[in-house]
C-alpha cells in the first residue's frame, strides 16, 4: 500500500511532508511533489504535515483523483528526490 500526492499540491509544492518521511519516498518535480509507490512504507507521517491536505491512501483517493496513483508512480521514478523543506510556490 502507498501514499499519493493528489491535485491540492499542484501549483503550490509545499514541503512540510518530505522532512517527515522516514524513507525519504518524495520526489520533486516543477509543480509539486510526488511519492514513489515502490518505496513508501505506509506510515502517514506526511498526511498531517500537508497543510493543503493533498496526501491520501491509495485506497482513499478522492473521486476524479484517480489519475494521480498512475501519475505518482510514472513521475517519481524520473525526478530527484527531496528531503528538505522548501519555499511553496503560492
Amino acid at each position: 500500500m502507498t501514499h499519493v500526492v493528489c491535485q491540492a499540491c499542484f501549483a503550490c509544492k509545499y514541503t512540510d511532508c518530505v522532512v517527515v518521511c522516514p524513507v525519504e519516498c518524495f520526489y520533486e518535480g516543477e509543480q509539486m511533489v510526488y511519492i514513489h509507490p515502490e518505496e513508501c512504507i505506509d506510515c502517514e507521517a506526511c498526511v498531517p504535515e500537508c497543510p493543503v491536505e493533498a496526501i491520501f491512501h491509495e485506497d482513499n483517493v478522492p473521486a476524479g483523483q484517480e489519475g494521480f496513483l498512475e501519475l505518482n508512480a510514472e513521475l517519481a521514478p524520473q525526478l530527484e528526490v527531496i528531503t528538505e523543506k522548501k519555499d511553496p510556490l503560492v
